[in-house]
């Protein structure tokens, strides 16, 4: 008889004991089939709107951000809300959304160990990021004027998130996950955070020119004024 058992579950560190931990009943592909097709319809609903609601026409690139925040609202408010109500029960769970996390934690088992910074940090995305984000969709389809400030708020707390999960799990020494992984670590933990990287800093650049470009013409418009008055 073998006494050099493996692990009773697919996470890391492999020493972890889960006792409460009960396999998914989805297999990984149904379950990233559904996340993306969900996120498809979404995106598509939302390029739709984009052309026939808005005040004004909206160009090609301010569709495809709208659709961005659409699907931030989306995986802020559903899925990571979940994981926000729910943290302590996913490992027994099988619930469509638990077993979400339970497959994304292959890749940073933080999110099945009740660690305070993923739980913390999840909150805060969940609850503000996640409701703001759809804000930002309206208030650039009605074309509200402070609509270029959302999107530098809701960006900037994604970018500021993401940092302080990637630099909590350096600081650990990546050992939540299986380093280098194809699947797990570069797609899971690597590509899909670092999506929230790049897309909001575009969106924060997008912002701040937006912002400054009217700040100079209220400066222009004040110097001129001033200039009448003299």
């Amino acid at each position: 008889m073998s006494t050099n058992a493996g692990p009773m579950h697919p996470y890391w560190p492999q020493h972890l004991r889960l006792d409460n931990f009960v396999p998914n009943d989805y297999t990984t592909w149904h379950l990233l089939a559904g996340l993306f097709s969900v996120s498809g319809v979404l995106l598509t609903t939302t390029w739709l709107l984009s052309g026939r609601a808005a005040v004004t026409p909206l160009g090609t690139g301010r569709r495809l951000s709208l659709c961005w925040f659409a699907v931030c609202g989306f995986i802020h408010l559903v899925i990571e809300g979940w994981f926000s109500l729910y943290h302590e029960d996913l490992l027994g769970d099988q619930a469509l959304l638990s077993q979400l996390w339970k497959e994304y934690a292959k890749g940073d088992s933080r999110y099945i160990l009740n660690d305070n910074f993923t739980i913390c940090m999840e909150t805060i995305t969940a609850w503000l990021w996640g409701p703001l984000s759809l804000w930002v969709v309206i208030a650039f389809l009605r074309q509200q004027p402070h609509r270029f400030v959302l999107q530098l708020v809701v960006s900037v707390g994604q970018i500021y998130g993401d940092i302080l999960y990637f630099l909590t799990e350096y600081r650990d020494g990546f050992q939540h996950g299986e380093l280098g992984h194809p699947l797990y670590f570069w797609f899971y933990f690597v590509f899909m955070n670092a999506v929230w990287l790049v897309l909001p800093g575009i969106f924060v650049l997008d912002s701040v020119m937006h912002l400054a470009h009217a700040q100079s013409m209220l400066d222009a418009r004040a110097t001129k004024a001033k200039s009448k008055q003299n």
